[in-house]
């Protein structure tokens, strides 16, 4: 069987409407590396069940996306799913009333203990440093078009 995604099939235009995903900070990181070797894979979106656990990790590199490799990272925070929903790229990530940046990809290197989101940010700054605590509120982005 042959992925969609490796056959370029499926792309965001599939996804008409997507419910919001509210996350609760569980754990606040801190901490850079400029040679992670994460290793995005190709599907544009994850599906997960409310109380699941993801690590949110941001990077600046532009060319960040399923199917690259991404080295230069800040980790930001694990964060508890407060409702089930799907990610997919592009999504906003938003704390504090403020963006912070844009889901880009998965790293599968720690599943199915957690699944690595990648966000893309254009400036690294590890959890710790943005000022995150504690039970923080982390929305990720919904839409209707």
């Amino acid at each position: 069987m042959i992925d969609p995604y490796k056959r370029n099939l499926v792309n965001s235009s599939f996804y008409h409407a997507k419910k919001d995903i509210v996350c609760e900070v569980v754990v606040v990181l801190d901490g850079k590396l400029e040679n992670r070797e994460l290793h995005l894979i190709n599907p544009i979106s994850r599906a997960f069940s409310e109380g699941t656990i993801i690590e949110l990790i941001a990077t600046d590199e532009i060319e960040a996306k399923p199917g690259t490799v991404v080295n230069n990272i800040a980790y930001i925070a694990f964060v508890e799913l407060k409702n089930s929903g799907v990610l997919l790229n592009g999504d906003p990530v938003i704390w504090n009333e403020k963006i912070i940046g844009s889901i880009c990809g998965y790293d599968d290197t720690h599943m199915p203990n957690h699944q690595n989101t990648i966000i893309s940010v254009t400036e690294r700054i590890p959890g710790k440093e943005l000022g995150l605590k504690i039970g923080d509120k982390i929305i990720i982005k919904g839409f209707q078009k």
